[in-house]
């Protein structure tokens, strides 16, 4: 058995190689190329199509303070996580547009809270966050309407 060394190819004809292939292989990259770049851009326009739309559709409520209103550090917190549940209500709206924007104003020397969100989650945001405040929502058009909850009535020992 004869053994034959293995001589290595020039440079060259490996640069040749390499060349030949590309330009076989030029014409299904470029197809690629542009299919991947289609898909890309219609992807991104909507995604910007949907935040736009749900930007269009926000839903806004005040809150606003009772006289006794002194939250403490764990009510803050709850409020928090009450705010960051906007966020899962508004499932399939992209970041943009399920993002709850804090508005403060001062009105005839009143402040004013406003809590703006996506119409998705109009639900969440209509519930009051801390003990001693009230909530009034917006409807279409009709100005700040107030939200009313009642008070369950005191159960009785024993039952």
């Amino acid at each position: 058995m004869l053994h034959h060394p293995v001589v290595p190819a020039p440079a060259s004809e490996f640069f040749a190689g390499v060349v030949h292939w590309a330009a076989q292989a030029a014409p299904y990259a470029g197809t690629a190329g542009l299919l991947i770049g289609g898909a890309c851009a219609w992807a991104v326009r909507h995604r910007t199509r949907r935040a736009r739309a749900a930007l269009a559709r926000r839903t806004v409520v005040e809150v606003i303070p009772t006289a006794t209103f002194d939250p403490g550090e764990g009510e803050v917190r709850r409020f928090g996580r009450h705010l960051a549940r906007v966020r899962y209500a508004a499932d399939g709206i992209p970041v943009r547009g399920a993002a709850v924007r804090i508005r403060y104003s001062a009105d005839g020397g009143q402040m004013r809270c406003f809590l703006e969100g996506p119409a998705q989650a109009a639900a969440i945001l209509a519930m009051p966050g801390f003990a001693e405040v009230e909530v009034r929502a917006t409807h279409s058009g009709t100005g700040i309407q107030p939200v009313r909850f009642t008070v369950p009535a005191p159960r009785e020992a024993g039952k």
